[in-house]
This record gives structure tokens, sequence and C-alpha cells, in this order.
């Protein structure tokens, strides 16, 4: 089983400002000690940003580049996507599969919208996942409070099931990440 983790739309314009997503501070810490454990075990850490043509997520604008607080290394891979899914219309999952990638890992934003759709998604084209519970996060929409997004967001991936495959929904801390 070889892993990857998948570091989602940890990006300026979603970290800073009117726009930042909950708790984001502790969110990044989470994602950063993951990875840690990822580089250390020499498991490829992918970042996946978000673009759109026009506002503040406009490629290589200031608000499409990724957070200060993330820490990246040059051996990092990059993927650029316009949809929710990681996956949709991007060289992702070729990237992967060229590398043997069976087991994902996935954390970042927004926990309702490209974190859900891309552990849905992941699981679809058969990889294994896992959720980091603590280290995906959003923003308040329609009346309901970011913290409890992200947790239906959980509960919702914790249930869901494809072909006998799980998704599984666990805090940072008892992720195992290995080559």
């Amino acid at each position: 089983m070889s892993t990857a983790l998948l570091i989602i739309d940890i990006q300026r314009a979603l970290c800073t400002g009117e726009e930042a997503a909950f708790d984001i501070e502790r969110v990044v810490e989470k994602i950063n000690a993951l990875g840690a454990d990822a580089r250390a075990a020499g498991v490829p850490v992918v970042l996946v940003q978000h673009e759109e043509d026009t506002g503040a997520l406009r490629f290589a604008g200031d608000g499409w580049q990724l957070a200060e607080s993330l820490v990246t290394a040059p051996t990092d891979l990059r993927t650029r996507k316009t949809a929710p899914d990681s996956f949709h219309d991007t060289g992702l999952h070729a990237q992967l599969s060229s590398l043997g990638i069976d087991r994902l890992v996935v954390c970042g934003l927004q926990s309702d919208c490209c974190v859900e759709a891309t552990s849905r998604g992941a699981l679809a084209l058969g990889y294994e996942v896992a959720l980091a519970a603590d280290a995906h996060s959003t923003v308040d929409s329609n009346g309901i409070a970011a913290a409890q997004l992200s947790a239906r967001v959980n509960s919702a991936l914790a249930d869901l099931a494809d072909a006998g495959q799980r998704i599984a929904v666990l805090p940072a801390e008892q992720i195992r990440i290995h080559a």
C-alpha cells in the first residue's frame, strides 16, 4: 500500500481576511504536522490549488498563492483544479497512478465542498481514503456554523461505502503515514 498526502486549497484567500476558514491556524498546524510526517516517511505530498478566471482565486494572483503558514518542500507535487473534486479534469489520478499510490490521506479546505468532493472522487476511483477529521475546515454557510458543517462532512464520509471500501475518518494524530 503506497500513500500520498493531499493538501487541498490552503491558499491565502481562504486562510486570511473575511473569507478565512474557521479555526484556520489550528487546522494548518495539523496539516503541517501531517506534511512533516509524510515527508519524513518519503510519502509524496500533493498541494492542490483551486483557481478561477476572476476574483480572489485567479491563477497566480495573490489570493491563489499558498498560505504563508503552510509548510511546503521543493519535492512537493502540485495540482491545479477548477472544480471541487481534485480529480475532475486534472492529471492528479494519472500522476498518483504513475507513482503506484493506492491510499490517500486527505486534508484542507473547504470541508463541505472540495474536501468532501475529492474524498468521494478518490473513493470512486478505488483509492483507500483516510480523512484527517480535525485537519479540514470551512466557513459558515446558509446559517450553519463552519464547525457544524465540518462535523457533518466527517459523519457523512464515515458512513459512505463504495464496493466495500470505506473512508476512514480519524483525528490527524491517529493517521499512520507510511510509504
